[in-house]
């Protein structure tokens, strides 16, 4: 029996696809263009298997039918072009999202190298959001930035849908402490002033516009879908700097439910992930990197660990691992890491060429400084740096890998975020960053089918998005992908990718490559 999915007759009344049923589906529509993929098979999430030899029919941005039977005859209006795409042999899946990235800067560059490197700077970000797309990233979160920042990516040609997150960090607390005073607080707009803390708000900050309940506020007016906080006392509490309190926290996530929005908290540690499950946020922001109070030595998982990770697998509290950003401390000191050839795909070559440059190796010099001992400083073994570098993060990198296996197996609710770029870091590369993501989830024991969800659906639904994205579904927005493989069975498939659907504008993956003449 053929099976026939069409709209609802409650679908929404703006996408103006009134729709009949008679001999197959005939819609009107103001759209001048449709799109219709053939023969295709369709894997989304929610459906406990693919749908082979589907056709879809897209109207403007949006998926109007689903059937299972050969086309026959058109759904489109008088004077409608109608594209099609031969899907025989392929797969059809949602887009990627990317629930953790930041958008603000060129990759590798502080404002200062900008301002000194324009063109360099221009090229970079063009590149960007077409290098998101590249790696089949439809959809990104930054979880620190504002609407300006959301005009400036949508004035580009082709772009991933970009959302945000307010960030609400504490007064002096993390990441504010990287910005010099008094720039760093016109820097966070959504800063919070703790309640009795008022009297040491910095010189023209009036608290009663920074309580948790008055940022939530501006920060919905303004757009946001979610809140991100911090809890990170610095460099593994090195820094001693401040943190929320937990009254702090506990008002701020009353303020943001109240505002339908979800809470994210960026923590690294087992006391900041206890303090994160105490306070009730609906979203843990990265894996679990410092085992406070255990052995440096130690990486088999502790009563203590395990107690955290099973109060976030019963509290279905969304967990991102992030640990590809570890890896990308590590690969700035890989003196081989500028000729991967992938990179060629993501970033401008003359970008790359700088990245050699002195100057274009400024944040490595300020890691090494923190992470290499005088000598071997001193020396400039680049060999001997790298294996320093690696013996340093191993025991944060397996850490992390032991955590996450964890939570998989206990079919936890992993959601898929890179913090691309957690620094002005060249090593955590637009979309080649996510992909590799994928790869040290997989070696920590988190299944494709898993990655594909925590990518997908799961994303969609923890930041209130899943009426619109995550599955392949009537009246979702037609962000897609072609792929040759199913990416439900192998990763490998998003390193396949034939075509993106971008609001149903179908892009070959070649075209977005960062250096055109290069093959997808």
């Amino acid at each position: 029996m053929n099976e026939v999915f069409t709209a609802p007759r409650t679908f929404h009344r703006a996408l103006l696809i009134p729709c009949l049923m008679a001999s197959g589906l005939q819609c009107t529509s103001s759209t001048a263009h449709d799109l219709r993929i053939d023969h295709v098979t369709i894997v989304s999430p929610e459906r406990s298997r693919p749908m082979p030899e589907s056709t879809v029919y897209i109207q403007g941005d949006r998926i109007v039918s689903i059937s299972r039977r050969p086309p026959s005859g058109s759904a489109r209006g008088p004077g409608t072009a109608v594209e099609v795409v031969d899907g025989k042999g392929l797969y059809l899946a949602p887009g990627l999202i990317d629930s953790h990235v930041h958008t603000s800067g060129a990759p590798g560059m502080g404002p200062s190298q900008e301002q000194a490197h324009p063109d360099l700077a221009r090229a970079a970000r063009e590149q960007v959001p077409r290098s998101f797309l590249y790696f089949g990233f439809t959809t990104l979160v930054d979880l620190n930035s504002e609407p300006q920042q959301l005009r400036a990516w949508n004035a580009h040609e082709l772009h991933p849908d970009l959302y945000f997150c307010g960030g609400a960090a504490v007064v002096d607390g993390y990441p504010m402490n990287w910005t010099p005073k008094p720039e760093r607080y016109q820097q966070f707009p959504y800063l919070v002033v703790q309640r009795g803390e008022e009297s040491t708000a910095p010189e023209g900050i009036d608290p009663a516009a920074h309580t948790p309940e008055a940022v939530v506020s501006r920060m919905k007016a303004d757009g946001a879908i979610c809140v991100k906080s911090y809890f990170d006392r610095g460099l593994g509490g090195a820094l001693n700097l401040p943190v929320p309190r937990l009254d702090t926290m506990r008002e701020l996530v009353r303020a943001a439910h109240a505002a339908q929005i979800p809470v994210l908290l960026h923590a690294t540690g087992s006391e900041a992930q206890t303090f994160a499950l105490e306070a009730g946020v609906d979203v843990i922001a990265h894996g679990l990197w410092y085992w406070d109070g255990e052995p440096q030595t130690t990486s088999d998982l502790t009563p203590t660990i395990k107690n955290i990770l099973d109060r976030v697998v019963e509290g279905k509290v969304g967990w991102q691992p992030t640990m590809q950003v570890l890896y990308g401390f590590v690969d700035l000191f890989n003196p081989e890491y500028l000729s991967d050839p992938r990179l060629e795909r993501v970033l401008p070559t003359p970008m790359i060429a700088w990245y050699r440059s002195p100057e274009g190796q400024s944040f490595h010099d300020v890691l090494a400084r923190g992470v290499l001992p005088k000598p071997l400083l001193e020396s400039r073994d680049a060999a001997a740096q790298w294996d320093a570098a690696r013996n340093n993060y191993n025991f944060a990198v397996v850490r992390n890998r032991n955590a996450t296996g964890y939570l998989a197996t206990r079919n936890a609710h992993l959601l898929f975020g890179t913090d691309t770029p957690a620094t002005p870091t060249y090593a955590n590369p637009p979309g080649l960053n996510g992909w590799l993501e994928m790869h040290r989830l997989v070696e920590a024991g988190v299944t494709p089918v898993q990655v594909f969800r925590a990518a997908t659906l799961s994303n969609a639904q923890a930041l209130g998005l899943s009426r619109e994205i995550g599955t392949v579904q009537i009246g979702k927005r037609a962000n897609l992908l072609l792929l040759r493989e199913n990416p439900a069975q192998t990763i490998q498939a998003y390193d396949e990718i034939v075509k993106i659907l971008l609001h149903g504008r179908v892009v070959g993956r070649s075209e977005l490559a960062a250096n055109r003449t290069m093959k997808p």
